[in-house]
């Protein structure tokens, strides 16, 4: 569950891969349309203790076989430190996976998305050996998003442009039309993206407004979220429970019984294999069906 406007600025593209295209498309930036996007490991580090991690990666497949990575960076204020960082992750990310990298940042006020968006030139002024220039999205060119039948056409697109407008005078209408949209999709959806919204706003008056036009329904949908965290904890518990068994018990645990293990989310499975697991004399006996 997000917990802060910076993670939710950047997490709402892994839950929403797709976003990304419809910003640039609503901005007029030529990219081309994916036909894949997965997740990727956002440790950048090299050698210890100097760590390095960008917020969000993807790796976008587009027709033809390429693709390109995208590095997503939140960016809450200035900070001069980054661009050095920003320069590194992209050309660490071409060193390692020889894939074009594309940084886009993501700023919720005007200052520092203006700033953020400066090239950043490496080497003597007149033949800099590294440029990079940003893409970056933030309240100056995201759209606001205040029309409902908008806002429920691409409801990640209106949960961003809300994320990013927080601090704007027509954030109540951006809330508004919302709300409204999120009554047009299923509960549990509703209910992921009612909590990024309250967590991208943080500490503002918005998220004031957004909790008091939910009422009752943030109420529920948090119930919703809630409901399902405790079953993924209850899930998480039990599959460390029966291979703490079998460890215990001395029983051996090849790596495709504990993928098996890992990977079931079936609570009333889990159950009767940790049952099992008590008596077994082997990792493959947890999954006989007889």
């Amino acid at each position: 569950m997000v917990s802060s406007p910076h993670e939710a600025h950047h997490r709402i593209f892994q839950e929403n891969p797709g976003l990304f295209t419809s910003a640039f498309r609503a901005l007029g930036i030529p990219f081309p349309d994916p036909v894949a996007v997965s997740l990727m490991d956002t440790d950048l580090t090299e050698i210890r203790p100097l760590e390095r991690h960008v917020d969000t990666l993807l790796r976008v497949d587009i027709a033809g076989g390429d693709c390109f990575l995208l590095a997503i960076e939140a960016q809450g204020k200035k900070d001069l430190d980054k661009k050095s960082s920003w320069a590194y992750y992209l050309a660490h990310l071409y060193a390692k996976f020889r894939y074009p990298p594309v940084l886009l940042v993501v700023c919720r006020d005007k200052g520092t998305a203006e700033w953020a968006a400066e090239p950043i030139r490496i080497g003597l002024e007149k033949h800099p050996s590294l440029a990079v220039y940003p893409l970056v999205l933030g309240p100056h060119n995201v759209p606001a998003v205040t029309d409902a039948a908008r806002a429920a056409e691409d409801i990640p697109m209106a949960v961003f442009s809300a994320i990013t407008h927080g601090n704007d005078h027509d954030i109540a209408a951006i809330l508004e039309a919302l709300a409204v949209a999120l009554k047009t999709t299923d509960a549990d959806a509703a209910a992921v993206f009612a909590e990024f919204t309250e967590a991208g706003l943080g500490a503002t008056p918005a998220r004031e407004i957004w909790r008091n036009l939910m009422g009752t329904g943030l109420s529920h949908f948090r119930g919703i979220v809630a409901e399902t965290f405790r079953d993924e904890g209850r899930v998480e518990g039990r599959v460390e429970d029966i291979l703490r068994i079998l460890a215990v018990r001395g029983v051996a645990v090849p790596e495709s019984a504990r993928q098996r293990i890992s990977a079931c989310a079936d609570l009333q499975v889990l159950d009767v294999w940790f049952e099992r697991a008590v008596t077994a004399e082997t990792a493959d006996a947890l999954f006989d069906e007889h």
